[in-house]
């Protein structure tokens, strides 16, 4: 089933919500939108789980505003959905910058309604290198993405499409996820980008006090896997499990071990 949250005043997000169960809350990345967990979406309804995928706003079939795309507006936007659908005991999921959404959203409003958080491919705890921290993509390469979403956003979205997988994929696949980056605007990409670039969510590791996990691809090119060795090291108690021939695209890339992995992860005895 498909509808509209408001989350506020004008601001409408679309959600798909499949099943019945224990409410998985999943969360998409930059420039994908919901569609991205089709293949989680095909399996967790039938092994006793709610299916609950968000399109963040500017992206899919959400409203796209001209405003609200730092990590902190994305995180309220999150936490609407959830009081909404009077969510609790939530999974919640979230890959590449939307691993960076639902890390805020831990900090931010203190976990609320939810006991377990999965990170994939996450752009935690920076995406880009300070002085003090020499992991990520540099600020150049991101500007340069800017500015290309400005003046060639298909391309932009296609050689992005290109870095998702470390092994040979269809092209099928690749158009179909491609044309999930086309369903995004112009702006929404350029200043989420921004968010990106910029935001340090170092100070937010701390804050996460749920069992968490943390699933990333050893060759990924997007958020290299050094970022996903320092976000274990800033949640306590948290899991790494590294994906050895995968890249970013890890939830389809390694799709049955992914799943595997996933539902071992969601069992409701499990902890890291």
């Amino acid at each position: 089933m498909g509808y509209y949250i408001e989350v506020e005043r004008g601001v409408k997000l679309y959600v798909e919500d499949i099943g019945e169960g224990i409410p998985v809350l999943m969360v998409h990345g930059w420039p994908l939108d919901h569609r991205m967990y089709e293949y989680q979406a095909a399996l967790l309804p039938a092994c006793g789980y709610r299916c609950i995928q968000v399109d963040l706003r500017g992206f899919g079939k959400s409203d796209r505003p001209w405003h609200g795309y730092n990590y902190d507006r994305l995180a309220d936007d999150l936490l609407a959905v959830m009081q909404a659908l009077q969510l609790n005991q939530v999974r919640l999921i979230g890959f590449s910058m939307g691993g960076a959404v639902v890390t805020r959203y831990m900090s931010r409003h203190r976990g609320f309604g939810v006991n377990q958080l999965i990170l994939i491919g996450a752009a935690t705890p920076r995406f880009t290198p300070t002085s003090d921290f020499p992991y990520g993509t540099p600020v150049t390469e991101v500007d340069k993405l800017i500015k290309q979403a400005y003046t060639d956003r298909p391309q932009l979205v296609t050689s992005f499409g290109e870095m998702l997988f470390a092994n040979p994929v269809s092209q099928s696949l690749r158009d179909w996820l491609r044309d999930q980056g086309f369903a995004a605007t112009v702006h929404s990409m350029a200043c989420t980008l921004y968010s990106l670039r910029d935001s340090d969510l170092r100070a937010d590791l701390p804050c996460i006090h749920v069992p968490t996990w943390i699933l990333h691809g050893k060759l990924d090119r997007v958020c290299p896997f050094p970022l996903a060795v320092q976000t274990q090291k800033g949640i306590a108690g948290s899991k790494l499990i590294p994906f050895e021939r995968s890249g970013h695209g890890v939830f389809y890339e390694a799709l049955p071990e992914f799943n595997s992995i996933l539902l071992s992860i969601l069992a409701p005895s499990s902890t890291p």
